[in-house]
């Protein structure tokens, strides 16, 4: 007999997908508060949660048979997963349950924000007939930029369509050929700021886009540009869409998510007429809660009673056996791949591992997949998973190719991503020192030994006197210790590849200077994770 806890509220479809499975036994305690929870939590191997339990590392640790977490809904970060996969819990998500929900809700923000039809319900409802007042904008013929070509913005996309919009798209992972069967024109960033009459976001947020919607970004847009988001919070700066509604450049915003979530009661944007305002609805409607329920529930009942793992964002399918061998090249490849998903830009046509050496002899396949999550987490977030990292990859077009070559001249094993772009082919190599430690030791053209972890910075420069110096003492200046260096040479060209491991986490005027230096060609900063062990 299994024994499951649900600590959040869960649709009763759900919870009767548990409860007709003989074998398993459902405890539904929504609001459970976390002492009780501790209390309790050694006699069940499932939990099953949505946002409001926080399933901390205290609580793993007290959890003696916990086998697996599931998280109806998509986010994790109410999970600590370094503590439950070092305690060999699986935690599962479900990612695809609320996606047309939350694509619909997107349009609905449009729309009423076209038509300023919040607003004009609270004026009739306050007495007024006022229709001159809530003349709005015609969304026939608009052209409508859509940020993200993942799962929802293609849905997004595809109703807006339907509206006979014309759409523009950015996304680096969505080939030209994938667009043309959505009917959408790809763009850059600047030529969807400076087209756009509607801007829709649909990305993840991430450290890398973190406030990208700012003044900068907002003095790039047509005048009169309408915004909406319904993503994630902390997308758009704040402070500077109130500066941009306050100047006119945008006519109007409407806004699902917000940086605060509760906004502060003082939040200008509350006091706005030209800002539809949600309490973050994306996935708020029956349908979405009973999909994801259904879904989470499905692949808990499944793992129990047949071992199948569906949606594992911390586990690789493969056997105990295969795992032990295949481990350090599993967290290898991840990290080779997070490199090249950091340094890569433009539409994605081909992601090659190559392997050689004794690594080629063995089942790769989650290596592989490996691969794909580090490459697609810095532009999908928490959505891509260990086992939908080869789906969604194939949603975007990307093409992936696995091979497998003689044996490298220097390392017993070696493991190759290469990445094709329209305009070139981006190369890293790694490979296992002893049996655990993982090494850096080709990108591109250039060879060296590095450690692939922490913040790191990527430095293209001329192989000229003075150059690392300078670097190191701007460095030092800022307080940002280097860790650890490693320098390749390019002979033919003079060009010099450096790549230094840095504490603490350099704010971006230090990057922006560090690509200010005389003799750097380019510099960029990227995280590569936290160390092995």
């Amino acid at each position: 007999m299994f024994r499951v806890l649900v600590s959040d509220k869960l649709s009763d479809e759900g919870l009767a997908v548990l409860e007709a499975e003989e074998g398993i036994q459902v405890d539904h305690k929504p609001g459970i508060d976390l002492a009780e929870l501790r209390k309790i939590i050694p006699e069940y191997d499932g939990l099953i949660v949505r946002s409001g339990t926080k399933v901390t590392a205290d609580l793993l640790e007290a959890a003696e048979k916990l086998r697996v977490v599931g998280r109806a809904g998509i986010g994790v970060d109410n999970i600590d997963l370094g503590v439950a996969t070092a305690r060999g819990i699986i935690v599962m998500n479900s990612p695809e349950g609320n996606a047309i929900t939350t694509a619909e809700h997107a349009i609905a923000l449009m729309t009423s924000l076209a038509r300023r039809i919040p607003q004009a319900t609270a004026s009739i409802r306050s007495g007024e007939w006022d229709r001159a007042k809530f003349s709005g904008k015609e969304l026939f013929n608009q052209v409508l930029g859509v940020i993200g070509l993942g799962t929802v913005g293609s849905i997004v996309a595809d109703r807006a369509r339907g509206l006979r919009m014309r759409v523009i798209a950015v996304d680096p992972l969505v080939t030209d050929e994938r667009a043309q069967r959505l009917g959408v024109e790809l763009v850059s960033l600047d030529e969807l700021y400076r087209r756009a009459d509607i801007v829709s976001i649909h990305v993840p947020l991430t450290k890398d886009n973190a406030g990208m919607v700012d003044a900068e970004a907002f003095s790039r847009m047509k005048d009169g540009v309408l915004l909406v988001n319904a993503a994630r919070g902390g997308i758009v700066s704040e402070s500077a869409l109130v500066e941009a509604l306050e100047s006119g450049k945008v006519a109007g915003a409407a806004l699902d998510v917000f940086e605060s979530e509760p906004p502060h009661s003082d939040n200008p944007l509350l006091q706005r007429d030209d800002v539809v305002l949600t309490p973050h609805l994306g996935s708020a409607t029956t349908q979405a809660q009973v999909n994801v329920a259904i879904d989470i529930a499905t692949q808990v009942r499944d793992y129990f009673k047949t071992g199948v793992v569906r949606n594992a964002v911390n586990l690789p399918s493969v056997s105990a056996e295969e795992l032990e061998e295949l481990g350090p090249f599993i967290s290898l490849g991840e990290k080779l791949g997070s490199f090249q998903g950091q340094v890569c830009s433009g539409g994605i046509d081909e992601i090659e591992v190559e392997y050689a050496g004794q690594i080629a002899e063995l089942n790769v396949q989650a290596v592989t997949i490996a691969v794909l999550k580090g490459f697609l987490t810095p532009w999908v977030g928490d959505r891509v998973n260990f086992v939908n990292a080869p789906h969604i990859a194939q949603e975007h077009g990307v093409r992936v190719v696995e091979s497998k070559a003689a044996i490298p001249e220097d390392f017993v094993s070696l493991l190759t991503v290469r990445v094709r772009t329209k305009l070139r082919e981006h190369l890293v190599s790694g490979t296992i020192f002893g049996r655990t430690q993982p090494r850096i030791v080709r990108v591109d053209d250039f060879r060296f030994e590095a450690i692939p972890e922490g913040p790191t910075f990527l430095v293209r420069n001329i192989d000229r006197p003075g150059v690392v110096g300078r670097l190191g003492t701007l460095l030092g200046d800022a307080g940002i210790n280097i860790k650890r260096m490693q320098l390749g040479l390019h002979l033919e060209t003079g060009q010099a590849l450096q790549l230094l491991s840095v504490d603490p986490v350099p704010p971006e005027e230090v990057v922006e200077a560090v690509r200010g230096l005389e003799g750097v060609e380019s510099a960029q900063l990227i995280d590569l994770g936290e160390p092995v062990t």
